[in-house]
């Protein structure tokens, strides 16, 4: 690292957010932060961040901004709304949204920013929580190349996988493939505990054997445990997956590709969501499948 620090502005910290920032100051970055909701980024102040009061603040004079945030919406607030990134008075050479969003609006955003001089990635991230707190996540950018090359010394501090997936939008949709599979795999593993309850099977023992062969996943060995022992404490909750698959499922129209499974565990979800859990983990799906099967907690 130079003599003088990297500097990064950082909007959005919630559950992934606020280890992610913390993990850029253990890596010498110099970070100015934002929330939306202050007092859940003054964590970060015991750490050496500085708290600023918008989205312009954090990112002006920065050699990098970065965000995550909800959806959509949100991230065209943080770059494009009043008192956004775009309209700070000296704009960083180079923006990387981590958030799950829309391609499309991926796209847009990054447009603007670039008439403006600055390279705009899109990099949503997958490892949840524990990948978050522990900088292993899995990062899927769009962009461009060079843009992608100055922003890996930067991400390196957040993740451990780390793949340029092609121009600007590739990223998004890489994240979205992945949401596919994590949800086929989560109701995999939902189903598969709910037979072995009903079936009156050692659950610890199945999880075992299943997890040391070919249906092995992270959901198996991260997820599975959670299950069982009716842990539903949010790593990723349910009504976020549900914006996923909300965005997966609008591209799918677009593009013409019939993904029925997906549809599936989307209005499993809803289920949850309707019972009142959708601030639970995914985790929690088990239970609409419980249901399902006229089982009781």
């Amino acid at each position: 690292m130079a003599s003088s620090p990297t500097k990064i502005g950082f909007v959005g910290t919630g559950i992934m957010g606020l280890p992610m920032a913390r993990n850029l100051l253990r890596a010498g970055f110099a970070v100015r932060a934002f929330n939306r909701t202050r007092s859940k980024a003054e964590p970060l102040a015991a750490d050496g961040a500085v708290l600023v009061d918008s989205p312009a603040a954090a990112a002006d004079g920065a050699d990098a901004v970065i965000s995550i945030v909800s959806d959509s919406p949100d991230v065209e607030a943080v770059y494009l709304g009043l008192g956004g990134v775009a309209t700070a008075a000296r704009l960083p050479p180079l923006a990387i949204d981590m958030s799950t969003i829309s391609p499309a609006v991926s796209r847009r955003i990054g447009e603007v920013l670039g008439n403006k001089g600055c390279d705009f990635l899109d990099a949503p991230v997958s490892g949840g929580e524990r990948g978050a707190i522990e900088a292993t996540l899995s990062i899927m950018v769009g962009g461009s190349a060079e843009a992608f090359r100055r922003a890996v010394p930067i991400l390196k501090a957040m993740g451990r996988t780390i793949v340029h997936c092609g121009p600007s939008g590739a990223g998004q949709v890489t994240k979205l493939c992945n949401q596919v599979v994590g949800a086929m795999n989560l109701l995999g593993v939902a189903e598969a505990i709910t037979i072995a309850r009903k079936a009156d099977l050692d659950v610890d023992r199945m999880l075992e054997a299943v997890a040391s062969g070919a249906a092995r996943s992270w959901a198996v060995e991260n997820l599975g445990p959670k299950m069982r022992d009716r842990d539903f404490a949010p790593g990723f909750m349910i009504d976020l997956q549900q914006k996923d698959l909300r965005l997966v499922l609008e591209l799918a129209r677009q593009i013409r590709a019939s993904i029925p499974g997906t549809a599936v565990v989307n209005q499993l979800f809803a289920a949850n969501q309707a019972a009142g859990e959708g601030t639970e983990g995914t985790q929690a799906i088990v239970k609409t499948i419980e249901r399902l099967s006229a089982m009781h907690a």
